[in-house]
C-alpha cells in the first residue's frame, strides 16, 4: 500500500455543515478535503495521547482557575502558567509532553478489576477465617500448604504490573479491603493464574456463606488446592 491512498467517505448533511462550519470558523482549510483531512489528524492525536482538545468552554474554564490559583496564591503541582502558554500558542502536544503521566491512553481493563477484586474478595475471606481458627486447625491448614499459613502475597510487578496497580489502588486509596492496607503487593513472581483458580473455587462457597456460616478449615483447604 502507498504512503497516499483515495478514499470514499459517504457523510451525511449535518456532518458536511459541521466540517464546513468549523473549515469557515478556523481559516485553515483550504477546502472541504482539507479540512476533512485536519479534523481526521486532529481526533487522531487527541485519541493516541499527542495532543489535548479543549473546547472554548474548557480554555475559559482554565483560565478561570488559573486567575483564582495565582490570586489566591494556592499550592499546585500543575504548572498553570505553563498550560496557559499552550492554550494561547495553539500547542496542544506541549501538555501531553510536559505531563505525560496526566494525558495517556491507558485504562485498565474492566476484566483486571474485576478479577483483582474476585482475588481480593477470597483472600480476604481466607485470612478472616484464619485469625479465628484454633491451633490444631490452623496446623492442618498449614500442613496442606506445605508447612506454611496462607497468604496474599500480591501480583508480580514485572509481569502483572497491572492487577498489582488496581490492587494497590482499591486498598490504599479507595480504602477497600483494608485488611491488605500497608502490604507491598508485588509477589516477585506470577501469581494471576493460580489465583483467578482460587477465586473461580471460592466462588460457589462464597454464595453458600452469610447467616452466619463462615469458612470451614476444609473450604479453605479446597480453595488452596485449585490454586495448585
Amino acid at each position: 500500500m502507498g504512503r497516499t491512498e483515495r478514499l470514499e467517505l459517504r457523510l451525511d448533511e449535518d456532518l458536511l455543515q459541521r466540517i464546513d462550519e468549523w473549515a469557515e470558523r478556523t481559516g485553515q482549510a483550504s477546502s472541504r478535503s482539507d479540512a476533512v483531512r485536519q479534523l481526521v489528524d486532529l481526533g487522531l492525536n487527541t485519541v493516541t495521547g499527542k495532543s489535548i482538545h479543549l473546547t472554548a468552554g474548557d480554555k475559559l474554564n482554565f483560565m478561570l482557575l488559573r486567575d483564582l490559583v495565582k490570586h489566591l496564591k494556592v499550592p499546585t503541582e500543575t504548572n498553570v502558567d505553563f498550560v496557559a502558554d499552550a492554550i494561547y500558542g495553539g500547542h496542544y502536544w506541549a501538555p501531553t509532553w510536559d505531563m505525560q503521566g496526566l494525558f495517556h491512553n491507558y485504562a485498565d481493563r474492566p476484566a483486571d478489576v474485576a478479577l483483582v477484586v474476585d482475588v481480593l474478595d477470597t483472600w480476604d475471606f481466607i485470612e478472616a477465617r484464619l485469625e479465628k481458627l484454633s491451633a490444631e486447625e490452623l496446623e492442618k491448614v498449614k500442613t496442606a500448604n506445605y508447612g506454611y499459613l496462607p497468604q496474599f502475597a500480591g501480583f508480580d510487578g514485572n509481569n502483572e504490573g497491572e492487577l498489582m496497580g488496581i490492587a494497590r489502588f482499591l486498598v490504599e486509596k479507595m480504602s477497600r479491603f483494608s485488611r491488605f492496607k500497608g502490604r507491598d503487593f508485588n509477589s516477585h513472581s506470577p501469581t494471576a493464574a493460580r489465583y483467578r483458580r482460587m477465586a473461580a473455587a471460592f466462588a460457589p462457597i462464597r454464595a453458600s456463606l452469610g447467616m452466619g456460616r463462615t469458612l470451614s478449615v476444609e473450604q479453605i483447604i479446597e480453595v488452596l488446592n485449585a490454586e495448585r
